[in-house]
Order: C-alpha cells, then sequence, then structure tokens
C-alpha cells in the first residue's frame, strides 16, 4: 500500500465567483445603484481589513470571460468564518444584481514532502527557515500583484497512471523535479495551493499571482511537460481576473478601467501587504501533492539576517536591525552604497535612532535616510566551497533575470572553513523570495543574527588593489584586539570567491553595549583613519541584527 504523506491543515479559503445581472443594473433607479456601491464598498472594506475575524485576508477581482464577473477570494482561520462571510455579503444591495455561478472551498496545507523531521522529529530541532516557510505556507498573505488565475486540480487515478500507486519516493521526486521549473519565475509568481479533498469535486486549489499575465500563461505551460502534470494532472476551468481596490467597485460597475487610473490597487487603504513572495515551485520540497513547489522562507520578514544599513567610516559601521534571538535575524532593509533604508515602524525608528545617536557622540558618521533601499540576506554555509559556489551561481543565473537583483556572492572566510553567502535585492519580497532559494544550499550552519543576544554586525568593504594584503594583515590585529573584548563571540573577514577585493567583515556580539564597547576604543578609531586610506569607496550595506 502507498503511503500518504503526513499533512498539517492551515486557514480555510473561499472562492467566491459572481456575475453581475447586466440587464438588471442598467434598468435600477439611481438610488439603489448607489446603495449597491455603498454598501458593496463596506462589505469589501470590512472583509479587506479582516475586521470580522481574528485573521485572515481578502480580495477582490474583476474577472474576464462568461464564466463570471468577479471573484472574491477570503482566506480565514476557520470554516465558520468563511461561511459568516459568505452570508454577509448575501445582506448586500449589490448581492441582489449578483448570482454565485460557482464557489470553491479548500484549506492550506502542508505535508510530509516538505520535510519528514518536521512532523516526525522534536519540533525544536527543525530548521528556523523551515519553520517560518511552513507558518507563511499555511497562513498566507494575499499578493498585491495585479493579475489572478485561480484553477482546480486532481492527481489523476487511472488505470495506466495512477498517483496514488507511487511510492512515498517516486512522487518526492517527481514533485521536487517540478518544483525546479517554478524557480525558473522566483520573483514573477506568487501563489497559494489549498487542499479540497473531502470539499470539492477536486482535490487542490490553485491560485497564481503576478504583474504580467504572460507570465502566469508561461509557467503553467512549462510545468505541463513536467512528468507531475503531463502523466498525473487533471484541471478543472480557469478563471482569471485582475485584482482592483473596494473603493473602484462603481468604476467597475460603470464599465471603466480597473485599478481606476488615480492610482495602482495596491494603493488603496485596505490592500493586502504581499509579502508571500513564493515562487511558483520552490525549495523545501512542496505543498501536500500540490502541482507546484513553493519557495521557502518567502512569507517571512527578511529571514537571514537582514538588517537596516548604514554607511560610515567604521570598520562595522552601524545600521538597525531587529533582535538577534529573531529565527533569522529579522532586519529589515540594509542600505546599498552610501544609501540608509529608512524605518519599517516607530519601534524601528526608535531604535534605529538611539543606535545612531551613540554612534554620533562617537563622531561616528551612520548615514541618514535617503537614496533607494536594498534588502539583503546573509547565511553561512560549511560546505565545499567549489560545490557551494556552484550552487550559488545557478541560483544567480535566475536572479540575474530580475531586474531588482543587485547582487549575489560568495565569501569565504580568511582563517577558518566556513563560507557567507550574500544576496542582495532592490525588494524586501525579493529578498525573502531568495532567502527561500539559498536556505536549499549544503551545510547552512548558521544565519546573521541566529547568535543568542545582539547578533550580527557587519559590514562590505572594496579596498584599493595595492592595500588588500596590508588590509588582511590588519584586519588580523584588529582580529586578536576583538577577541579579548567582554561580550565577542567571534569575527570573520569574509573574501569574495570572485573578486579579492571584495570584502565582508561579519562580527557576532552578545549584547549592543558590547559592540559599542568596542566603537569606543582607541584602537578602533586608529583603525578607521587607517581605513580612509586604503578603501576604494566607502564601508557600505552595514547591518545590526
Amino acid at each position: 500500500m502507498a503511503q500518504p504523506p503526513q499533512t498539517e491543515e492551515g486557514w480555510y479559503v473561499l472562492h467566491d465567483l459572481r456575475t453581475v445581472d447586466w440587464d438588471a443594473w442598467r434598468e435600477a433607479p439611481a438610488h439603489e445603484r448607489d446603495r449597491a456601491v455603498r454598501e458593496g464598498m463596506e462589505y469589501l472594506e470590512a472583509h479587506e481589513s479582516v475586521s470580522d475575524a481574528a485573521e485572515g485576508g481578502s480580495a477582490i477581482f474583476a474577472t474576464l470571460g462568461h464564466k463570471s464577473d468577479l471573484l472574491l477570494v477570503h482566506l480565514r482561520p476557520t470554516l465558520d468564518d468563511l461561511s459568516r462571510a459568505e452570508r454577509q455579503f448575501e445582506r448586500t444591495a449589490l448581492a441582489g444584481f449578483c448570482e454565485q455561478t460557482s464557489s470553491y472551498v479548500s484549506v492550506t496545507e502542508v505535508s510530509g514532502y516538505v520535510s519528514t523531521e518536521y512532523f516526525d522529529g522534536d519540533p525544536e530541532d527543525v530548521d528556523a527557515g523551515l519553520r517560518r516557510y511552513i507558518e507563511g505556507k499555511l497562513k498566507p498573505e494575499l499578493p498585491d500583484d495585479g493579475y489572478v488565475s485561480f484553477y482546480p486540480m486532481s492527481k489523476r487515478r487511472g488505470e495506466t497512471h495512477n498517483w496514488y500507486d507511487l511510492d512515498f519516493e517516486e512522487r518526492a521526486d517527481l514533485m521536487a523535479e517540478h518544483g525546479k521549473t517554478g524557480k525558473e519565475y522566483a520573483g514573477k509568481i506568487k501563489q497559494i495551493i489549498s487542499s479540497s479533498v473531502g470539499f470539492e469535486a477536486h482535490e487542490w486549489g490553485v491560485t497564481l499571482f503576478a504583474d504580467d499575465p504572460v507570465d502566469i500563461k508561461d509557467i503553467v505551460y512549462e510545468m505541463r511537460f513536467d512528468d507531475v502534470s503531463s502523466k498525473y494532472g487533471e484541471f478543472g476551468d480557469f478563471h482569471v481576473g485582475r485584482r482592483f481596490p473596494p473603493r473602484d467597485l462603481g468604476a467597475f460597475l460603470e464599465g471603466e478601467m480597473v485599478p481606476a487610473a488615480d492610482g495602482p490597487a495596491g494603493d488603496h487603504p485596505h490592500a493586502q501587504s504581499g509579502t508571500s513572495d513564493h515562487p511558483h515551485g520552490g525549495s523545501h520540497g512542496t505543498d501536500g501533492d500540490s502541482p507546484h513547489g513553493s519557495g521557502h522562507g518567502a512569507d517571512s520578514d527578511s529571514p537571514h539576517g537582514s538588517g537596516h544599513g548604514a554607511d560610515g567610516d567604521s570598520p562595522h559601521g552601524s545600521g538597525h536591525g531587529t533582535d538577534g534571538d529573531s529565527p533569522h535575524g529579522e532586519g529589515g532593509h540594509a542600505s546599498h552604497g552610501d544609501e540608509h533604508a529608512h524605518s519599517e515602524s516607530e519601534a524601528d525608528e526608535a531604535a534605529d535612532g538611539d543606535i545612531r545617536g551613540e554612534l554620533a557622540d562617537l563622531n561616528i558618521y551612520a548615514g541618514q535616510p535617503h537614496g533607494e533601499d536594498v534588502y539583503a540576506t546573509v547565511l553561512y554555509s560549511e560546505a565545499d566551497v567549489a560545490e557551494l559556489f556552484e550552487e550559488v551561481a545557478d541560483l544567480r543565473e535566475s536572479f540575474d533575470h530580475y531586474p531588482t537583483h543587485v547582487k549575489t556572492a560568495v565569501y569565504t572566510a580568511t582563517d577558518r572553513d566556513r563560507a557567507a553567502v550574500v544576496s542582495i535585492w532592490d525588494t524586501e519580497s525579493a529578498a525573502e523570495t531568495a532567502a527561500g532559494f539559498l536556505s536549499e544550499l549544503p551545510d547552512v550552519v548558521e544565519r546573521a543574527g541566529e547568535e543568542s543576544g545582539f547578533g550580527t554586525m557587519g559590514m562590505f568593504y572594496t579596498t584599493k588593489p595595492e592595500y588588500r594584503e596590508e588590509f588582511v594583515d590588519r584586519f588580523g590585529a584588529v582580529g586578536e584586539l576583538l577577541a579579548e573584548m567582554d561580550g565577542h563571540h567571534d569575527t570573520d573577514l569574509m573574501v569574495n570567491r570572485e573578486e579579492a577585493t571584495d570584502m565582508f567583515i561579519a562580527s557576532q556580539w552578545r549584547s549592543k553595549d558590547d559592540a559599542m564597547a568596542f566603537f569606543r576604543s582607541d584602537d578602533f578609531r586608529e583603525t578607521v583613519q587607517w581605513g580612509r586610506d586604503v578603501l576604494a569607496d566607502r564601508p557600505r550595506h552595514v547591518f545590526l541584527t
């Protein structure tokens, strides 16, 4: 008997498809149409802001073709929450002009294809990034991306090809191969996969999101050639639409372009944050028997030690990050060049200001919030460097297809067998997607910010070629100083495998006070003065996590 994968379920999902009775709409008095628009907007705004439940998400799409005119998507913690959301729409005057032509009920799911350790081992031993990935799959956020395609699918149970007769290992291998196709669309396609086994005639619902509808066509077309689809996939009707904000409901009903010309859908007050930047097919296996694998870590807040960057003349400079006990050093943004990223919240701004103020008291320039933000992901591996570099090079080739990619490189430590993989992006969602892929690299041992206490403090340098060896020697002296300081864990000088003058110093500390003690030292001030002579440009991408 074939072994079914273990599963864990999250939020329930309702795809609610409606047609508009256009004859009734045209013939209705103006005051009835006004009431329908007003009550429809109130309903949509309340549900997009999730005022009806403890958590979840909702969105509305204008669909094309004869099957429907509107698609309402709701995610809620319970099936009862979905039932209430559906019935509350029926209470609006807008519902009097609509007919529910179809619907689809499902629940988000992850399975043993993702990780047998997650289901069979000690939860405390599961990689923190994997836990965040699973949480993101079970409780996804609806992306802002303008276009959507929803379709149901099942795995074939025919006489020749029967998915459910295959061994678990064979199914897992097929799903992993299927996911590789999806990796090519990292940053272009986001998805929500939900199980409808026992709820609907089909077994899964697939919801794809993209800014360019051609990307949806392309990925579905390419995946049809994978064995998972060509031999074992069966599909229902496809529904394609365009997201628009509740405020544009009147424009939609008047036949105008939506989203309206005065701004994109994402600009409206209740637009959902697009943090589920999962590529269509991803890194930590796949969800259940879902048709497409998902990117790992995609719903996380800058996993792997992204930090607010700050420029400065200091060897480690300063920036803003979050607590070091976050799963992957959730720091937010790392700045690029001499540009510093803005804070994400008032709490971040306060912490950022505290660190900047302390550095300013020491006459250390810590940058100003201006210019374009970038987002960094940093992780460490003890794999063979040649093997690691080969895998990173393959990922980078895919990353380079996207205009948001700034840089991905491998840095090797000068005094121990460890490498840092650094990936820098223009957007947070892209950095999060990259984090998922990078987490799959071999022998990942720790990530920026995972140490106890304050976490990682880091800075990138470009040295003048003639001073490179002197820089390395000088770091050895500074390293000896650091080793004697209270609260210091370790510090590595990492050298770009492809560019010897590009260096990254990563230092981990017990607390902020311990790190600041180094800034106050005479040795630090001497190092700063010396560094001005040997660096080809200013230090950059500084982060504290």
